[in-house]
This record gives structure tokens, sequence and C-alpha cells, in this order.
């Protein structure tokens, strides 16, 4: 038999039962669509995950106070974190080209009959380009608003909505722990990046917070900008040994403070949804793979009911490869047509989710998406191609070698 005219009756086989052709094809459709959303929704994750590691600001080590510790047991967090420390790691280390102090607080603010709790933050001036906070009304706090402890306020977008609503800050007064602080300036929108809402505080400069409102000479945290070539390991190193030598902490002594490396901790949540991705997706694929075995339980069926035709046509002259192909076609047939469908399905589930996820995202924000990519989309298809080659052959090789007679006598 010429290719295309199996190629046709194995076309006219699988329309001549449509519905149960459909019901075998479901299988692979659900697996190749849910392989397709799951490294879609992986893909989307990952590039989260880095915007806003990006967000809170490139090159950048976090320094904190560690655990107070009493004969072991730890026993809270501790307060040694000094501006003494912060000079001496950029008097000390060439790579750092900001060292950015931060003391912080919960309080409640004020404006009219509004208030809203939020944190408020002592920062120095370099905190806007060490944490990629730009100002988009107003303007942020001067070097002399700092060196005078002036009563000035940046407020972050959701605090400016929640306090002046669509009202114009700028020039207004906040009033925080009975003290008027002038607004000169909002900040651009950054959205919620889930363990923190950069566009819910308030900032201050940390002379006027260590003095007049919260009252303490300890930091809660330093930042530490890094240059874009420095070696992020080698200068945490450098960092450590600097704080050591500060603290008078003794060799073999634990660190009484705590220094992380935002891109370490980026990489590391990539890691864990790459995992869950790689996870899901091949959870999904089982669906994939119980496709292919109801092909091969329609395909050994449709074999049986098909038994004289098959002694028929060998009977004619048809060969066992003719038989073989025809079978086999027929279940690669149903596992293509399966892939192309689940592969629509799969697209139209991403498109649809970001459309959802965009009318979810806040003013500024930008919403959370699933990328479109060609590699899943070919590998799922591929896949299903496979499937449909495996999982056909068995039933296309019994159909191949029945004998002639015996298939002329089945009723």
């Amino acid at each position: 038999m010429l290719f295309w005219t199996i190629v046709k009756v194995a076309l006219k086989s699988i329309a001549a039962n449509k519905l149960r052709s459909i019901l075998t094809m479901l299988g692979v459709i659900i697996g190749v669509a849910a392989v397709i959303a799951m490294l879609a929704l992986g893909a989307g994750t990952r590039e989260k995950i880095t915007e806003s590691v990006r967000q809170m600001g490139a090159n950048l080590l976090t320094v904190s106070p560690g655990q107070r510790q009493t004969f072991g047991v730890r026993q809270g967090t501790q307060e040694n974190l000094t501006l003494e420390d912060a000079q001496a790691v950029l008097a000390q280390v060439p790579e750092i080209t900001m060292v950015t102090p931060e003391v912080s607080s919960s309080f409640q603010a004020k404006f009219m009959n509004k208030n809203t709790r939020t944190s408020v933050r002592g920062v120095a001036i370099t905190y806007f380009p060490a944490r990629n906070t730009s100002v988009e009304k107003g303007r942020g706090f001067t070097e002399a608003d700092v060196d005078r402890q002036a009563r000035v306020a940046v407020l972050g977008a959701k605090t400016a909505t929640d306090l002046f609503d669509t009202m114009d800050p700028v020039g207004e007064t906040v009033k925080i722990k009975g003290i008027n602080f002038l607004v000169v300036g909002v900040t651009k929108p950054k959205g919620d990046q889930g363990f923190f809402n950069p566009d819910d505080m308030i900032l201050i400069p940390y002379t006027t917070a260590m003095k007049q409102l919260i009252g303490k000479e300890n930091l809660n945290t330093m930042y530490l900008t890094v240059k874009k070539d420095g070696d992020m390991v080698a200068v945490q190193e450098k960092v450590t040994q600097v704080l050591r030598r500060q603290h008078r902490i003794q060799a073999g002594a634990p660190d009484d403070f705590n220094i992380r490396n935002l891109q370490e901790v980026s990489d590391s949540l990539n890691q864990v949804a790459e995992v869950f991705t790689m996870l899901l997706a091949g959870v999904a694929a089982v669906s994939l793979l119980v496709g292919g075995i109801g092909i091969m339980n329609i395909m050994l069926v449709t074999v049986t009911e098909r038994t004289r035709e098959i002694g028929i046509r060998k009977a004619l002259g048809a060969r066992r490869s003719d038989v073989m192909t025809q079978f086999l076609l027929e279940a690669v047939t149903l596992s293509l047509t399966g892939g192309m469908l689940g592969v629509s399905l799969g697209v139209g589930t991403i498109l649809a989710f970001n459309h959802v996820m965009t009318g979810f995202a806040t003013p500024g924000q930008k919403a959370f998406s699933a990328p479109i990519e060609m590699w899943p989309m070919l590998l799922s298809f591929s896949f299903s191609v496979f499937v449909g080659v495996f999982f056909g052959w068995y039933p296309a090789r019994k159909a191949a070698r029945l004998d002639p007679i015996e298939a002329l006598r089945y009723e």
C-alpha cells in the first residue's frame, strides 16, 4: 500500500469513531497543557524572584544584629551595630561603595482623621540608590536634613494613599508619635514583594529617628553596596573580619551579627522554585503516560474489532509492514492531535491566568505573569509523539502478526 493511502485509511478509521477518539486523546491533551502551564508558572516565579531581588538593590550585602546567647541558648536579638561599625566598613573595605545605616520601628502615622500603622525607617540619603528606590513626587531628603535632624519624611506609595487618598501629600504634615513631620516626597510604587512591601513605609533621616523618634543609638540594619565587579563572597569575608575587630570578638567565638548576600538568597529561592516546578511538571507528565496507556488500550480493542478487516487486507496482498504502519499511524495521529490541542489549551490557560493576574495588580505594580516560551511547547509536543509511537507499537505489532486465515475466520 502507498504511504498516503495508509494515512487516509488511518484518518478515516479515527473519524469513524469521533467520541472514542476524543476521549482517548483527553489524557494527552490534559497532560500536554498541564506540563506547559506548570513550566510557565515556574519560569514566572523565577522571574518574579529575580525582579524582587533587583528592586531590593543590586550587589547588596545586608548586615543585621545576631542572636544573644546565654550558655548556648538564644535569648533574642542583640543591639550591637553602631554608626562606628558603618564608618569602619566603608573605610576598610575598598570594594564597598556605599554604606546605608538604618534604624526602624513600627508607628501609627496620622493625617487629620486618617491613620495607618506602618514601618518608619530612619535612613541615610544613600538608601535611595542602594535600594533602587526613586522619588515619584517631591524630593528625597538631603545631607543637610540628616545633619540638622530635620523632621522631614518621604512616604511610600501605599502609605501616601492610605493617609491622603488621591490628595497630593507633598507639603502636608503627618504626625508620628506626636511629632509633626513635613512630607517632602513620595516614592515610586514597587509593589508587594510577598515578605515585605516597600510601598508601606515612611522614610526619615536616621539622625532624626535615633535622637527624636525611636531614641536609641544602635542600628537595626546596614546595607552595603558592593562594586559591580566585586566578588561578593570575598567582600563578605572582609566585612566579617572588620566587624569582628570592631566588636572585639575572640578567635573561635561565633559572630554576633549576620550578613546576607541577596544574590545567594535569590539563587537559593530560584533553586527551590526550579525543583518545585520540575516536580509539578513531572506530576503533570504522568497524565501524558496515562493518556498513552489509554491509546494502547483503545488500539488493542480496535485490533480486535477489525480482525476480519486485517485478514481481508492481508488476503488482498497487504504486507505486515503495511498493517503495522497503518495502526501505528492511527496511534501517532491520536497522540499528535492530542498534543496540538494540548498546546493550544496550555497557551490559552497561561493567557487567561496572565489576564486575571493583571487585574489583581495594584497601580504602578508589575503584575505576576507566566511567560509563554517555545521550548516547553516543543518538549511537550515531542513527548506526545513519543507516547503515540511507544504505546502504539505493541497493538500495531499484534495486528501485523495476525494470521490472515485465522483473521478471516474471526466472528
